[in-house]
């Protein structure tokens, strides 16, 4: 009798997830392989190739999910909105994920799900014709694979998320959700100013919301200080910063102490 071993997983975040390890990433907004093949090499986790407000076209976006081959780094792909046909493409050249921005109900919630995993467990179309080769794997393993592999994050960054935070987070097949200040100040008209108190507070309900569901959690670390804090509050996917952020950062950091 012949038996059928389902393969390994080529994603390893959700298993350091359920041993409650933190993972790091960063965002690449810039539309070039040698960024993320240095930041790959860097020791980050994940990096998410930003489809929603950086200059990426697909043909970037393949080449630079290319680029993590040969390290450990995860590359996952933020779309520019809860939209099945832009989560299509990028999983189908290798990402490994998807961000799913403006999650704000749990019929969001639920389409973004549906939107990573193949029938009877979603709605993903198929056709994968390069994500196997990124992989190193045959096309059969890849699908049989796929739906324990693909990443649901979805970003709370919106008033009317956090006011519906309990039933988003109540939908089955969120893999991690994290919170996003920049959008969540710019919906209540305080573009800008993440650190406000009001945002701080509407930060502070997501959260606790998030954690109460027992979902990974994912924020925006600024700071080691931040970034420890965040892990002692239960923080699972800590983005460190996008390229271009960690650019500026460490040229300023070259300058210190130069007599100018």
């Amino acid at each position: 009798m012949t038996t059928t071993t389902k393969p390994p997983p080529l994603n390893r975040l959700r298993k350091q997830w359920r041993e409650g390890r933190p993972t790091f990433g960063a965002i690449a907004t810039i539309p070039s392989i040698q960024t993320v093949q240095i930041m790959a090499r860097s020791g980050l986790d994940w990096i998410i190739i930003d489809l929603e407000h950086g200059p990426i076209e697909m043909g970037s976006a393949h080449a630079m999910i290319t680029a993590t081959s040969g390290t450990p780094c995860v590359p996952l792909a933020r779309i520019a909105a809860n939209e099945p046909w832009l989560a299509k493409a990028p999983m189908d050249i290798g990402a490994l994920g998807i961000n799913f921005p403006m999650i704000c109900s749990r019929q969001d919630a639920e389409k973004a799900v549906r939107s990573v995993r193949y029938p009877p467990r979603g709605e993903r179309l198929w056709g994968p014709f390069h994500a196997p080769f990124r992989w190193g794997v045959s096309m059969p393993d890849y699908i049989a694979s796929a739906d324990d592999d693909m990443i649901c994050m979805i970003t709370i960054e919106h008033v009317e998320a956090v006011n519906r935070i309990d039933e988003i987070m109540a939908t089955p097949g969120i893999d991690v959700a994290v919170i996003g200040p920049g959008d969540l100040a710019t919906s209540i008209g305080k573009c800008g100013r993440a650190d406000d108190p009001e945002v701080l507070a509407l930060m502070a309900r997501a959260e606790t919301g998030i954690l109460k569901s027992g979902v990974p959690i994912g924020g925006v670390a600024r700071s080691a200080e931040q970034a420890n804090q965040m892990i002692d509050r239960g923080y699972l996917a800590l983005a460190l910063g996008f390229d271009w952020s960690l650019f500026a950062r460490g040229i300023a950091a070259s300058f210190e102490g130069i007599k100018r």
